[in-house]
């Protein structure tokens, strides 16, 4: 597996760990009102924002090597 390969498949879980993480912690915090979920809930969605940004930076960067 490439360097190439290995990126595109660990930050696109990783966004998706990102963004699922945000929401479930929006609702707990709709739920139980904790100040805290509310932080981890827009920390996280902030994250998987930047792993798009950072996902798409390394597409750009390596678009010369295979995905084998």
């Amino acid at each position: 597996m490439s360097l190439k390969a290995f990126h595109v498949v660990f930050v696109a879980a990783s966004i998706l760990l990102a963004f699922g993480f945000g929401i479930w912690s929006l609702l707990s915090y709709k739920d139980e009102s904790r100040t805290l979920d509310l932080i981890f809930g827009i920390g996280s969605l902030l994250a998987g924002v930047v792993l798009i940004i950072y996902g798409g930076f390394v597409l750009r960067k390596l678009k010369h090597i295979s995905y084998l």
